[in-house]
């Protein structure tokens, strides 16, 4: 095995949160639940999407609605108009700021991770010296 070959067909992924103070203000679920609400309309659809429940959804609605100087989600009942949720200017606003930083983080990370790739150790392969079976 060449081990200079085997550093690029390791996996990777990167992931962002912006965390400030008290707490995670937004991160690539909430991103997700965000971008859910905005090409659903809804919650519930956005949960199943997502493979959350709906008390997950909603209740990661509610962190960012108090993380945030204005909400960023509204939500409207059902009834005979039906329910929904929709995000405020402000939500619109934060999701396209925090995938801009995402996408920007990821640019930078791509310059300085194949380094750190070339020195991850590779993953034994089946039947290789030293395996026990």
């Amino acid at each position: 095995m060449n081990p200079k070959a085997a550093p690029a067909t390791l996996e990777h992924s990167t992931r962002f949160r912006v965390q400030i103070k008290h707490a995670v203000a937004i991160g690539p679920g909430k991103a997700d639940v965000l971008e859910g609400i905005a090409a659903t309309g809804s919650l519930a659809e956005t949960g199943r999407r997502l493979g959350m429940s709906y008390q997950r959804i909603w209740s990661l609605v509610d962190a960012m609605n108090k993380d945030f100087v204005e909400p960023l989600v509204t939500k409207q009942r059902g009834g005979s108009a039906g329910g929904g949720a929709r995000l405020t200017a402000t939500g619109a606003q934060v999701l396209a700021l925090y995938r801009a930083i995402e996408e920007d983080a990821r640019l930078a990370a791509s310059r300085r991770l194949p380094e750190l790739l070339a020195l991850i150790r590779p993953e034994p392969e089946s039947g290789s010296v030293g395996e026990v079976s």
